[in-house]
């Protein structure tokens, strides 16, 4: 099979990136619709990309019939237009997070099962360069045994508990979390109301390996998104590496490897410096790809080209989207029931779900199961009460 029909739904600014991704990956995709709630915006993205443009997701679906769907819409929605897409056929890929609550990430997945289609999200963080580089670092034992974990993250922590995860090569067992309100100097926000207070919150996240993980989810700040690896011979920070030399702490940097194609700076390879030499090879600089997300996003659609064209699993896969989402829920969850540990997976009934779900029936004037009333709701962009750090 060669070039997958694709139909990606909303245009806004996470769209275009991705839109602009599967353009030059030609021969994987071929850009047959776009979707937009707002007639305007349709109309000028499918210009834009040359594409037939839509307001209506079923009616996209049920005229152009293709391949993949890819969701770029608000979260309280990725249910919705997976479960409508899976009904006719479509294999689905979903911006992060996987959803707003785990029964909506279940109802998703489920529909997606019984119709027999690939489910994947699109989690870039992993996926980036250095990060691949780190777990390849990890792998080799040039930290020894990893033992301790350090997550700073201030927007969307489902990426960062998707970077710990993957270098702590681990699943959690339970979660502690606490959290607050401060005040700040009043601004608008992104759904245009003001407000002068801002949430925060930690936690503690402990692992089957033995693993420790603090979190921390700031209110507001001008520090970046960090996290750190430790093991017993050295310490993954940014992109450093320290390996320790008995008292003697010796630090390399991940260096990147830039070629050129067609004219174009693309990245060849990452490496590091160790004897022998650790790299991770960009599989896709035949595109000329050099922007860490570019190269994530490929990575995104050619995996899911791959599962649909060979009946393999996505790379990544809505469980996995499942997991990074719930250790956001389960800090909220424990901090819900003053700092008191939660067993992860979680099960039962949990607080703050039901509080979620009870949002969401008010705001939409149907529960999250009814899909097809749903299909005809205008979602915004700050939808329910959101997970920590979304």
């Amino acid at each position: 099979m060669g070039a997958l029909r694709i139909a990606v739904v909303g245009t806004g600014g996470r769209a275009q990136s991705h839109l602009s991704t599967i353009k030059k990956l030609h021969d994987l995709y071929d850009l047959c619709a776009v979707c937009d709630a707002d007639a305007a915006r349709a109309e000028e993205n499918a210009a834009k990309w040359e594409a037939s443009g839509y307001t209506d997701v079923r009616s996209l679906l049920d005229t152009e019939r293709p391949d993949v769907v890819f969701i770029v819409v608000p979260p309280d929605a990725h249910h919705v237009i997976a479960t409508l897409s899976a009904e006719r056929g479509a294999h689905v890929i979903t911006e992060t997070p996987i959803t707003t609550t785990l029964g909506m990430a279940d109802a998703m997945i489920d529909a997606c099962i019984r119709h027999g289609v690939k489910l994947e999200v699109s989690e870039n963080v992993w996926r980036w360069p250095h990060e691949r580089l780190k777990r390849m670092i990890v792998d080799a034992g040039i930290i020894g045994e990893v033992t301790h974990a350090r997550l700073w993250y201030s927007s969307g922590s489902y990426h960062g508990f998707n970077a710990v995860r993957t270098l702590v090569r681990s699943e959690a067992t339970r979660v502690s979390g606490y959290g607050g309100t401060v005040a700040v100097p009043a601004y608008t926000d992104a759904a245009g109301k003001r407000v002068a207070g801002q949430d925060w919150e930690s936690g503690v996240v402990e692992f089957e390996s033995g693993v420790t993980c603090l979190y921390e989810f700031p209110p507001r700040g001008h520090r970046s998104n960090l996290w750190e690896i430790e093991g017993t011979a050295g310490q993954l920070v940014g992109r450093e590496v320290y390996v320790y030399d008995g008292e003697n702490r010796i630090s390399l940097a991940i260096e990147d490897v830039v070629g050129e194609v067609d004219g174009r700076p693309t990245l060849d390879a990452v490496n590091l410096k160790t004897h022998p030499e650790i790299e991770w090879e960009n599989p896709f600089r035949r595109y000329g790809l050099r922007d860490m997300d570019d190269i994530s996003r490929a990575q995104i659609l050619g995996g899911m080209h791959r599962a649909v064209t060979t009946g393999q699993e996505p790379e990544y896969g809505a469980r996995n989207g499942r997991r990074d989402q719930e250790l956001c829920i389960a800090v909220r969850e424990s901090a819900m029931r003053d700092g008191g540990w939660v067993d992860v997976p979680l099960t039962g009934s949990l607080l703050h779900e039901d509080r979620q779900h009870e949002e969401f029936r008010e705001r939409y004037g149907h529960d999250p199961s009814d899909v097809e009333a749903l299909a005809n709701v205008m979602f915004p962009r700050t939808g329910v009460r959101r997970t920590t750090g979304a």
